[in-house]
């Protein structure tokens, strides 16, 4: 049974159509990521699994419908969105910030050892603890953005645009932190218009066009194909 499973998932702005019958899956412990031109309906399909807007379809957690879910429960089943622009708690410290991603929780003694953890996988995010989240650099910003997430307990860890607007270096150390949460044992969905990272990231990468799937295939695959190697890379 797969982790998740989104089945003709349709979105309307007003009129506007974001998403038109999107199905895709994910299986537990995998890294899928969803990659397509702005307006493709990325971010919707993530704030459409997060409840955040009201959507038709189904969409499926460990084979349960969650799609009449209230945000604060698909929350405590441990679907976490780090959203894009990462939305900080500007005038909140870093440790502040990072107490906030596990508002929800009970398990104390679990939120130091996740405290711990996002800190070894971010060092500089220590460093800079009693630091306002709103005085840090993009990247260190990202960072904060995705520990407070993993601060929540996330089973399913989705990110949205995590390299939008950084440098090619701290797109690197991002990437490493990201295969690192992933190695970790979590399964991760990764929604980027950087397709050349997506495809370094991810087992699969769906590729959406117009608010549906227009390609989908391992990621290797997908680099070999020269309708995606011309249109995303340039090539041919």
């Amino acid at each position: 049974m797969p982790l998740l499973e989104v089945k003709a998932l349709r979105v309307l702005y007003g009129k506007a159509i974001a998403l038109n019958g999107l199905t895709l899956n994910l299986d537990e412990k995998e890294m899928v990521g969803v990659v397509g031109p702005n307006g493709a309906g990325k971010s919707t399909l993530l704030r459409a699994i997060s409840a955040l807007v009201p959507a038709e379809g189904e969409i499926l957690y460990f084979g349960e419908r969650i799609d009449h879910h209230p945000p604060h429960e698909i929350v405590r089943k441990g679907i976490i969105h780090c959203p894009e622009r990462r939305q900080l708690f500007v005038e909140f410290t870093v440790a502040e910030n990072l107490e906030m991603g596990a508002f929800l929780r009970k398990d104390r003694e679990k939120i130091g050892a996740d405290l711990k953890n996002v800190y070894g996988l971010f060092p500089v995010l220590e460093e800079r603890k009693h630091q306002l989240g709103g005085t840090l650099s993009g990247g260190e910003q990202q960072m904060l953005a995705i520990g407070r997430a993993l601060m929540s307990g996330p089973q399913l860890l989705m990110l949205d645009e995590p390299s939008m607007g950084l440098s090619p270096l701290m797109k690197s150390v991002l990437v490493e932190g990201i295969k690192s949460i992933w190695k970790s044992g979590l399964t991760v969905l990764i929604v980027e218009q950087d397709a050349s990272l997506t495809l370094d990231l991810a087992e699969r990468v769906y590729i959406l066009e117009h608010g549906k799937v227009g390609l989908e295939g391992k990621s290797q695959d997908l680099m070999n194909n020269e309708e995606v190697k011309r249109v995303y890379f340039q090539l041919g």
